[in-house]
């Protein structure tokens, strides 16, 4: 047994004593080409690379679904088996993983934003939310196509240009109307409105909703919070497109229009 130094955890030989060292001192050795992101082995570059590769060797034997990790395959199986065994402890609400879970607890139970866009200093519920808004100001494309030279933003920008200009995946297709989608998320919100099913629902009145942002559009119905204001005049409002509507025949809109030549 090899002992580290540190946190005095065993390990069976020299060189894995030398890789978990790693821990402790920072060294990432291991640097992606296309991104310099850095890691401190080289299996975890590998595993990485099929960001940029779009490479999924897991496949998925009851559905199309492929991934770049075992992990997340075994996560998807539960999909199948409809195991969630994850549940939460304000809503009843039951999830795959516990990873998603905890996303859940901080998107929709509170109120926190501790995270904030080095650009713009706008604030998120989660550090994940971040790094996704801030490719905005970056411009950073991480997602490259195995066939040519074009590069994209996010991965179902690549994920489409794969199925329409390589042929290469498959779409998801509505049994019912034949529409095609990318993701599995969006093709079951869209047989839920074939079916009518509103699984959301208002914890403030009976209102029911087919999806996630929906309900969360509905919420300052029960609120006092004017989160969207006119950029002509003093008024405010709970919705966005109460906004718009505002702005058709907003008096110093119009005003201002008047002015220009």
């Amino acid at each position: 047994m090899f002992e580290c130094s540190v946190c005095s955890k065993r390990l069976t030989t020299a060189e894995n004593l030398f890789k978990h060292n790693r821990i402790h001192s920072g060294e990432k050795p291991y640097r992606c080409h296309m991104c310099d992101k850095a890691f401190s082995e080289s299996g975890s570059l590998n595993k990485h690379m099929r960001v940029h590769t779009g490479d999924k060797p897991y496949k998925c034997h009851m559905c199309v679904k492929a991934f770049s990790e075992s992990g997340h395959l075994n996560a998807h199986m539960r999909v199948h088996t409809r195991d969630k065994p994850y549940k939460c402890s304000l809503c009843n609400k039951s999830f795959s993983q516990s990873g998603a879970l905890q996303t859940h607890k901080r998107r929709v139970h509170s109120n926190r934003r501790p995270y904030q866009c080095p650009f713009c200093g706008k604030m998120f519920k989660t550090d994940s939310d971040v790094k996704l808004h801030v490719r905005i100001h970056t411009y950073a494309k991480l997602y490259s196509c195995r066939h040519c030279s074009d590069r994209f933003t996010w991965r179902i920008q690549l994920k489409r240009h794969l199925l329409e200009s390589h042929n290469e995946g498959t779409w998801l297709t509505c049994n019912i109307c034949q529409k095609k989608f990318l993701r599995s998320s969006d093709l079951n919100r869209h047989v839920r409105r074939h079916e009518g099913v509103k699984p959301y629902v208002c914890s403030e009145c009976p209102k029911r909703f087919c999806t996630g942002p929906e309900l969360k559009r509905h919420h300052p119905v029960h609120s006092n919070v004017k989160g969207f204001g006119c950029g002509f005049c003093d008024e405010s409002f709970k919705q966005k497109r109460s906004v718009l509507s505002h702005c058709k025949t907003c008096p110093s809109k119009l005003a201002f229009s008047d002015m220009l030549p």
